[in-house]
């Protein structure tokens, strides 16, 4: 099938929409119709030349939902008409990690912008045209069955999407990975889509006080509404001594969602005693941090890493469809803008702007 796809030929270059044959799925595979793609930093990275050794050209998209249009031999957890939720760690199902309930961390990730089988699913006339993992940016899509999640039709698709990145990111760090309890004090540095979910997660944990440190003081009002007790501008000289002064010597935790240079030193600088620091970041490749090990050691102070929230999407994913469907999760609010796949590139400026909390690329 030909469909009409945004397809990045070269970092630093526009995107270009291309008629693309879209393969009919395999065995173990499934085809979807996408509803929605979130607005991503790893696909700004590879757009930007931050990450090395994207394979060119290339379909975007980390984060989607939809519903499928087909499935391939053998597949039994879905069936066309379902709607999904899409998951950019599918994992073998065979391996350690992958048993264990970590699919983003498995030991036999098929090879970058490719299915398992090393091939494409997406060709430009009769060449071939790599996946950035599921390649949600695509109007339809073929993906791994392990990477669908079934999820209840009563919850829009376009927020659903949400789930598959942003909110399973955020959220899976301060419930999974920090496993933030009642009256403990967090901040988040850096309050995009993942950083405005771990917020919302602390509200939901009953943390307090929850500190949003952002370098976009417009957006404070929304951080606030959605689960900010205070708000802190990291451009100022005294954020840091801001932060300690709300959390009366330092937070429990202090999570990292960006990649700036400050970020991370900041948040070091404001853990409490025996408080843990959760790098949940992006980091282009080749990045370094450095810290005092004096700090950590005479505080105990900690620093762990949370990739996609230490989430189980088979698990975690329909567990947060229910909670937006209770009124708990509030989904709506993370929206800041909506764009059409002629608007890709307009979508990542926005994107790299900082101005946005989480954007949307909707599809007819």
């Amino acid at each position: 099938m030909r469909v009409a796809t945004p397809v990045l030929f070269r970092a630093g270059a526009p995107h270009r929409v291309v008629e693309l044959d879209v393969d009919e799925p395999r065995a173990g595979e499934v085809r979807v119709r996408m509803a929605a793609s979130g607005v991503c930093h790893s696909c700004l990275y590879a757009m930007n030349g931050r990450h090395a050794g994207i394979p060119m050209p290339i379909v975007l998209g980390d984060e989607g939902a939809g519903v499928v249009e087909s499935v391939g031999p053998g597949v039994t957890s879905v069936t066309e008409g379902d709607h999904v939720i899409v998951s950019w760690a599918p994992g073998c199902g065979r391996c350690r990690t992958c048993l264990r309930g970590a699919p983003a961390l498995c030991a036999a990730q098929p090879p970058l912008g490719r299915m398992a089988d090393h091939t494409t699913r997406f060709h430009l006339d009769g060449a071939r045209v790599f996946h950035y993992g599921p390649a949600t940016n695509a109007p339809l899509t073929v993906l791994n069955e392990r990477a669908v999640v079934p999820v209840d039709p009563r919850i829009p698709l376009d927020l659903a999407a949400l789930i598959g990145c942003a909110a399973a990111t955020g959220v899976g760090a301060v419930r999974n990975t920090a496993r933030v309890r009642t009256g403990e004090s967090m901040v988040v540095v850096g309050c995009g889509g993942v950083g405005v979910s771990a917020l919302h997660a602390g509200a939901l944990a009953g943390a307090y006080p929850i500190v949003a440190v952002d370098v976009v003081p417009e957006k404070f009002p929304a951080l606030t509404a959605l689960g900010a007790t205070h708000c802190v501008d990291a451009r100022a000289g005294d954020a840091a001594a801001r932060v300690l002064e709300i959390t009366r010597g330092g937070a429990d935790h202090a999570f990292v969602t960006s990649s700036a240079p400050s970020a991370f030193p900041l948040a070091i600088r404001v853990l409490a005693a025996q408080g843990t620091c959760v790098l949940i970041a992006g980091y282009p490749d080749g990045a370094t941090l450095s810290f005092d090990p004096g700090h950590l050691l005479n505080g105990e102070r900690r620093i762990i890493a949370s990739k996609y929230g230490s989430s189980n999407p088979p698990v975690d994913f329909p567990d947060l469809a229910g909670l937006y469907l209770a009124g708990r999760l509030r989904l709506d609010e993370l929206v800041s803008g909506r764009w059409r796949i002629d608007q890709v590139d307009e979508a990542y400026e926005a994107l790299a702007s900082g101005t946005q909390t989480r954007g949307l690329i909707v599809f007819e």
